[in-house]
């Protein structure tokens, strides 16, 4: 969730959707984002929607989990009006920012509206993201017993000046006593990683994914440093403090995972994704890679429903004023149209390892089919199957098969 909001339509204050939105929403999965803007310090690579205590300016952490729930409770009344019939959560993903900056008997009570509101599927996956020095063992027990089933520890790195670079504040000899705490709760665990770092070679990333797979987690995201414009990063970047990433050692950093995870037991699903089994993929993230329905609560955050999708007041005093004054928090939404729509489906289906369907293409995009199996970025067997997934090397060049699939 980049810190910029997008240009878009003045979101209406009674929140009502469009018609458009209700179309096949029974058929649509539905989950719910819970953004938490808190962080005990800005990370240098970060441009997500996120405050430290110093920037919060009228707004107050402690107040937060009730706006929350006020938004939440305000939501379901919004979908009602709109049409859209009544669907249970499937996930529900606290992220952040840092949610458990917050108490855990907060991110209880905000999951509890969810489950109010809504109802949980049977098998609901509750993720939520955490910093390995953000909890403890009791922190991580009262989740669980709270109805989460799932941590994602935003691990990063296991190598010392790595982490420094990324300005991230935990000791890597933290992470197996977070896991493992997790572990004696009965949550699901996942280690995020980054690759690219300024100053990282190909040894220091050899060394966090063998630190990573060490811990055995279920779940392992890696993905690549990106240098966001405006992000002190990126001024280090520019004065020639840090060295700029270099695409090659990435895609390098990138085969290297493939080849070490795999070699671990994990299967890639999504192209910075990896996990031990099905089970173990994250549901809540697939639904956004399937255009699936979810409602984003939070300061800036994104929803999407149908076609529709809308975007949150940035700052928490904004978001705060205008839920207690019983209004929509949304400040702006467009209404996708059948062009973008589908440039979406393909640009986020072929990141999955289910891949779609070649009947689903337009005719320009069937045609390009041959060229990219003889280019070596479709896999072959599956296209005489029907179907379009992504070789290694279309893992690394996803955003050229893209186009060449859109003619883009």
């Amino acid at each position: 969730m980049g810190s910029a909001l997008p240009l878009g339509d003045s979101a209406p204050a009674d929140g009502v959707l469009p018609p458009s939105a209700a179309a096949g929403a029974a058929e649509r999965a539905f989950g719910v984002y819970v953004h938490v803007p808190f962080c005990r310090v800005r990370c240098g690579y970060c441009d997500f929607n996120t405050y430290t205590a110093g920037e919060l300016r009228g707004a107050r952490q402690a107040d937060y989990a009730d706006h929350a729930i006020g938004e939440i409770r305000m939501s379901r009344r919004m979908l009602e009006a709109s049409g859209v019939p009544d669907r249970t959560a499937q996930t529900v993903f606290f992220g952040g920012g840092t949610p458990t900056l917050l108490p855990a008997d907060d991110l209880v009570r905000m999951l509890g509206a969810v489950r109010d509101e809504f109802g949980f599927a049977a098998g609901v996956e509750v993720t939520t993201e955490a910093n390995p020095d953000s909890v403890g063992p009791a922190d991580l027990q009262r989740l669980a017993d709270g109805g989460f089933t799932r941590v994602s520890f935003g691990m990063q790195s296991a190598v010392p000046h790595v982490l420094a670079a990324l300005d991230r504040t935990h000791d890597p000899a933290r992470v197996p006593l977070v896991v493992g705490w997790a572990r004696d709760a009965g949550l699901d665990v996942s280690l995020d990683l980054i690759y690219g770092t300024p100053g990282e070679s190909l040894d220091d990333w050899r060394r966090s994914l063998e630190f990573a797979v060490g811990q055995r987690p279920d779940h392992l995201s890696a993905y690549a440093l990106i240098v966001e414009q405006g992000t002190k990063l990126a001024r280090q970047i520019r004065r020639g403090e840090l060295e700029t990433p270099d695409d090659d050692l990435e895609a390098d950093m990138y085969e290297l995972a493939e080849d070490l995870l795999g070699a671990a037991g994990y299967e890639w699903y999504e192209v910075s994704n990896w996990a031990t089994a099905p089970a173990h993929r994250s549901r809540h993230n697939l639904g956004y890679w399937r255009s699936d329905d979810w409602w984003g609560v939070g300061p800036g955050a994104h929803s999407h429903v149908g076609g529709v999708r809308w975007w949150n007041a940035k700052h928490p005093a904004a978001y705060a004023e205008r839920v207690a004054a019983g209004v929509s928090p949304a400040v702006g939404r467009e209404v996708l149209d059948a062009s973008t729509r589908e440039t979406e489906r393909v640009l986020l289906g072929t990141r999955i390892r289910e891949g779609i369907d070649l009947g689903s293409l337009r005719p320009e995009g069937r045609t390009a089919v041959a060229g990219l199996v003889a280019d070596g970025l479709v896999d072959a067997k599956t296209a005489l199957s029907g179907g379009l997934v992504l070789t290694m090397r279309g893992r690394l060049l996803a955003d050229a098969v893209v186009r060449r699939l859109l003619e883009v």
